[in-house]
């Protein structure tokens, strides 16, 4: 599967705010900086659990249908499927009408499910991603993330402000194993 971000987060899970107050940083000389170290600790978290943190929508590429009757989809939790298409072979794309899958947001990862007595279209497909999905994923807004996450993210800022300066091009900061305990429960397997 082959992902694609279409629109990311217009937010972080830590504001500017939250994050200078964690990090005891009280100039506003900083400010720039604490906002990279903010999205940098939320791409972190995102990698690491394999989730999406705030709203944001994605497409996945597949190359051929499943055997099973769904199709699980990467970065949970999923909120909607904007469409499912797909490319034959004479190049033509078709939207797969919505009344033949549901969507499923309660199981993690979320997953696309025929509806009964449906199947995926048997038609020869395009030979280069053929099969398209579009979908909205992410806990919402920063108040709907669970705590532990975000709070690992401040561990993760504090780690790489406090040590700025010993940073070297090329290579990454060691993270502390506090971060991969508290991720723990928070991630993804399988994608």
């Amino acid at each position: 599967m082959k992902v694609s971000l279409v629109t990311g987060p217009t937010e972080e899970p830590v504001s500017l705010e939250d994050a200078k107050h964690h990090l005891r940083v009280d100039t506003e000389h900083d400010d720039l900086y604490v906002m990279t170290l903010i999205k940098a600790s939320r791409e972190y978290a995102e990698t690491v659990t394999h989730r999406a943190l705030i709203t944001q929508t994605w497409k996945c590429y597949l190359d051929d249908w499943p055997d099973e009757d769904y199709i699980q989809l990467p970065f949970p939790p999923l909120s909607s499927v904007s469409h499912v298409k797909y490319t034959d072979c004479n190049s033509s794309q078709v939207t797969v009408s919505t009344s033949s899958y549901d969507f499923d947001t309660v199981s993690e990862p979320g997953r696309i499910v025929l509806a009964y007595g449906e199947t995926w279209p048997s038609v020869t497909l395009h030979p280069t991603n053929p099969i398209e999905i579009q979908f909205v994923c992410g806990y919402g807004t920063p108040d709907d993330i669970p705590e532990g996450i975000r709070q690992a993210m401040k561990i993760d800022m504090a780690t790489l402000y406090e040590n700025r300066e010993t940073i070297v091009v090329g290579q990454s900061v060691n993270h502390l194993p506090t971060l991969d305990r508290i991720y723990y429960p928070y991630r993804v397997f399988g994608f």
